[in-house]
């Protein structure tokens, strides 16, 4: 079973970090764990930072920005939440990723749950900058929130923050990058009583036969991945889809209203960093609902 302590939660003010705000409230209050809301304050975005650094003012000028960061973190506890005893705050100066990924560590962070939007700006085909650097390069597993297709967190009649997680949909490509990931999934189907459906996209092949061939090799690696015990206890389908697979992942998800895609991310190698798994990068981009990325 998933043991979920501490939520780390970065959040730069923006309608992404209260939607992520909300998942880890959610989350928070389903496990019994402890949200850690995270700002940072990039000195070197505001405007004069460097006439105040110059002129022997930096720490005054410094002191000023965290304090201001504090009284905003503390109003936007108080604005999106009925109850704040799951969480407490943080503020850091330095690079947002950096800042993230080391605190992640000194917290011993169980989960990130972040916005994958920013007050940058960013569209629904860029991935902000924090969020692709903190998902590569964490060992921590991240759940990126999205502007969702459907509403997933409610608030109930005791004020309370309803993970509505009613279908999780895992995808795999057989790698040792989806077995971690696979027990996340798992997990969070049998804490929510949830539908798990395992995908395995094929790539279109040259001719029929070997599709048909494609299609039934992945449909018996489906069938292996999945023990007995776990085809009994939870409610949970196995299905293979021919195409490119980071567009067979979002329509299907979309078509089937689908609460959360777990996906394995590679590791952190030279390759990575540049490339980072154009599959989950493009259904983290483009997806319609929450992604939680998994790294072995």
């Amino acid at each position: 079973m998933l043991e979920i302590k501490v939520i780390l939660c970065p959040v730069d003010f923006s309608e992404f970090s209260i939607r992520a705000y909300l998942y880890a409230l959610s989350l928070a209050e389903h496990y019994g764990a402890k949200v850690v809301v995270q700002h940072v304050v990039e000195v070197s975005r505001y405007p004069y930072a460097d006439y105040v650094a110059s002129t022997g003012d930096y720490a005054e000028f410094s002191r000023a920005l965290h304090d201001g960061a504090k009284q905003r973190l503390q109003a936007f506890l108080k604005s999106n939440s009925h109850d704040v005893a799951h969480s407490e705050f943080v503020v850091h100066e330095g690079t947002a990723p950096d800042c993230i990924l080391s605190y992640a560590e000194k917290c011993k962070a169980d989960l990130i749950v972040i916005g994958t939007h920013g007050r940058r700006g960013y569209d629904r085909v860029v991935l902000g900058s924090v969020t692709n650097r903190v998902m590569r390069r964490t060992s921590c597993p991240v759940l990126a929130i999205c502007t969702p297709q459907q509403e997933s967190v409610a608030e109930t009649h005791e004020g309370k923050h309803a993970h509505q997680l009613r279908r999780v949909l895992f995808c795999t490509d057989f790698s040792e990058n989806s077995e971690r990931a696979f027990r996340y999934a798992i997990s969070a189907t049998e804490e929510y009583d949830a539908e798990l459906i395992v995908l395995h996209v094929v790539e279109e092949a040259r001719n029929a036969s070997k599709a048909q061939a494609a299609i039934a090799t992945a449909t018996e690696q489906l069938d292996n991945m999945i023990q007995p015990e776990t085809r009994k206890a939870l409610k949970i389908k196995t299905l293979v889809r021919v195409g490119k697979p980071y567009e067979q992942i979002i329509e299907f998800a979309a078509e089937t209203h689908t609460d959360t895609i777990v996906m394995g991310v590679r590791g952190r190698g030279a390759v990575d960093l540049a490339v980072f798994g154009s599959t989950t990068y493009r259904v983290l981009q483009l997806g319609p609902c929450p992604v939680l990325a998994v790294h072995v």
